[in-house]
């Protein structure tokens, strides 16, 4: 399995911040995205995570009430 980038880990951090701000369970995140019960879960760990399309970051934003851009860092690595 390719090992995630540091902006991929980045990105992870950022929508894992989000929905615990949100007190959302990774498994209703995975629900409302109409995911698998366990796709967060693989989603955020840096040891199994997936690969995430601009797609996918666009409904995961809409679900957590932000920008996509919110979960980019400031400045590239």
């Amino acid at each position: 399995m390719p090992k995630l980038s540091p902006i991929d880990l980045h990105i992870i951090d950022k929508i894992r911040q989000r929905r615990v701000e949100l007190k959302l369970t990774q498994e209703e995140l995975s629900f409302r995205l109409g995911k698998s019960e366990g796709y967060i879960s693989q989603f955020e760990s840096p040891q199994r995570g997936k690969f995430f399309s601009t797609r996918m970051l666009n409904e995961i934003a809409k679900v957590l009430q932000c920008s996509p851009k919110d979960f980019m860092p400031d400045k590239p690595f």
